[in-house]
């Protein structure tokens, strides 16, 4: 139940992950925004943008960001630094990062077989 027409199978997603979540997300008909924007974190001198975040999804209906991440710990690490940085810069922004560990326990939790959250695209190419 994407916002602005977009879909798991229309949605060019970074990383597979990204696309499971939508899915479960469209499961529970929870409407979401894919990157829908970038926070500037760092400026040099000059205005020019030296670090920047995009979180992965935008949930209108809670006003919650939520960033998705599969990668290994040393790259989660950097990860809390940025959201760290957007808190201190965007106070106002409410922002959840979710590791593979939360998004496996989220799948458990609302008691949804894998099988059914986590569909392949389907074969023939068109849109589930």
């Amino acid at each position: 139940m994407a916002k602005n027409d977009q879909s798991p199978s229309k949605t060019p997603f970074v990383h597979p992950s990204e696309a499971q979540f939508a899915r479960l997300l469209d499961f529970y008909q929870i409407p979401w925004e894919y990157e829908p924007r970038t926070f500037v974190l760092k400026q040099d001198k000059d205005g020019r943008v030296v670090e920047a975040f995009s979180p992965d999804f935008y949930l209108p209906d809670q006003d919650l960001y939520i960033e998705l991440t599969t990668m290994k710990q040393s790259l989660i690490t950097k990860k809390h630094g940025k959201l760290r940085r957007l808190r201190k810069r965007y106070p106002q922004i409410n922002i959840k990062l979710l590791n593979r560990s939360d998004f496996q326990q989220m799948v458990h939790k609302y008691d949804l077989d894998e099988a059914d959250v986590f569909i392949s695209p389907p074969v023939d190419g068109q849109p589930d």
